[in-house]
């Protein structure tokens, strides 16, 4: 293969040209840095766009030199992703996996993720579909003949190479990497849970693809009605959603003195058992134990924050809609969207509150800087969570929650 970069373009042997820096399409879904910010470019309703990144989105990247570097060095016990567990260089072994980011058999080879095909060709019927990957330039022709090689859905002048994703205007970017999700300029930037991005809190996030399509989905007619799709009067599970601090599981308690149709839903964490005493709601588990409960499926989600695992089991729910009761549990936006993946009746409620007092209160906790710094930063949010849910609370009071709580799930 020859290929070569010529005026921030790729030539492959096939005589296809590919965008290095930018592509412009006829949507306006990329633009020039270079040129001054126009206004953006509206997608019709029914026909979304969506930039997804490769490496550990598509294609195995940090898991494939990983089992790399095992097999060089024969690391006793062996490396695993969880040694990953944030972005960059951290010194120790896992740093040996950087050298074969700089090794052309490795873009060569890059397995592809089991399902990937699938998810692209669903993703293909239902959102206008482009790919934005940050690789070394003397890659770029391996890197974009693997992507039309395995992905043929994916035209090839819907591909971006570069690293400032910050200049794709999408409506969606799927991405691992924080720093491409907090720069992002696309309406909905969502990450892949990712052990590197375990401190992600608030933004919206999902831990596989079937996940992510449910929220396009969810996006799409959104898009089109305005609003969400539950019939309250029926749906079996009630989620409420909202940031740190906002008074979840308060609302939640008072919910079930109220009405006996429902049963909360235990959750499961592996926070000190002696911090979570205030949170009746939580079960203390190990670490290992956590873990072990996700590979193994038997999680319906899970999140890491600040170095805590939290969870519930499908097992759980089940048993609660088993016994005729209604299910009641409070979730981020990223377990709201994962039940309503797994879960056909289940009605999202967002709570919202005044962002000063939200402030207030989270600093008022007692937690380390970097948790209220995380805590804060997942404030700027609020109202692209709020649209993906059924239904939104705006209060002050908590009897004036309470009452339009009890109106909605009557």
């Amino acid at each position: 293969m020859t290929s070569g970069v010529k005026y921030g373009t790729i030539t492959l042997h096939s005589g296809v040209h590919l965008s290095v820096f930018l592509y412009q399409t006829r949507q306006g879904a990329f633009f020039d840095p270079e040129k001054k910010p126009r206004k953006e470019v509206k997608m019709r309703k029914y026909k979304l766009s969506t930039a997804l990144d490769i490496d550990d989105i598509l294609m195995e990247c940090t898991s494939y030199a990983i089992k790399l570097a095992n097999e060089k060095y024969k690391f006793d016990p062996p490396m695993t992703i969880y040694e990953k567990d944030r972005w960059g260089k951290i010194g120790t072994r896992i740093d040996s996996i950087y050298t074969y980011f700089n090794d052309p058999e490795f873009y060569r080879t890059q397995p592809v993720y089991e399902g990937a095909k699938e998810f692209v060709r669903k993703l293909s019927q239902m959102t206008e579909v482009f790919v934005c990957t940050a690789v070394p330039p003397q890659f770029m022709g391996i890197r974009a003949e693997r992507i039309m090689e395995e992905f043929p859905e994916i035209p090839a002048d819907h591909i971006y190479m570069g690293a400032r994703k910050e200049n794709i205007h999408t409506d969606l970017l799927f991405d691992d990497a924080m720093h491409n999700i907090l720069t992002s300029n696309a309406k909905y930037p969502i990450l892949m849970r990712r052990p590197w991005n375990q401190e992600a809190t608030g933004m919206l996030a999902v831990n596989n693809y079937d996940e992510f399509l449910k929220v396009v989905e969810i996006i799409a007619e959104g898009y089109l009605t305005g609003h969400g799709n539950s019939n309250p009067a029926k749906s079996d599970i009630v989620v409420l959603v909202g940031p740190s601090s906002t008074g979840k599981s308060k609302l939640a308690a008072r919910l079930l003195e109220q009405d006996s149709r429902f049963e909360k839903l235990p959750s499961y964490t592996t926070k000190d058992p002696t911090a979570i005493e205030e949170n009746p709601w939580y079960n203390y588990v190990s670490l290992e134990n956590f873990r072990e409960m996700c590979d193994s499926g038997e999680m319906l989600q899970s999140t890491m924050y600040a170095g805590h695992g939290y969870g519930s089991k499908k097992a759980d729910i089940e048993k609660i809609l088993a016994g005729g009761k209604r299910v009641l549990t409070t979730m981020d936006i990223c377990g709201a969207m994962s039940l309503k993946t797994q879960f056909k009746k289940v009605t999202t409620i967002y709570l919202k509150r005044d962002k000063k007092s939200l402030m207030t209160n989270i600093i008022k906790k007692n937690s380390s800087v970097e948790d209220k710094v995380n805590r804060l930063t997942a404030l700027e949010y609020v109202d692209k969570n709020a649209a993906l849910c059924d239904y939104v609370i705006s209060f002050d009071d908590y009897d004036e929650a309470l009452e339009q709580l009890l109106k909605i799930v009557k």
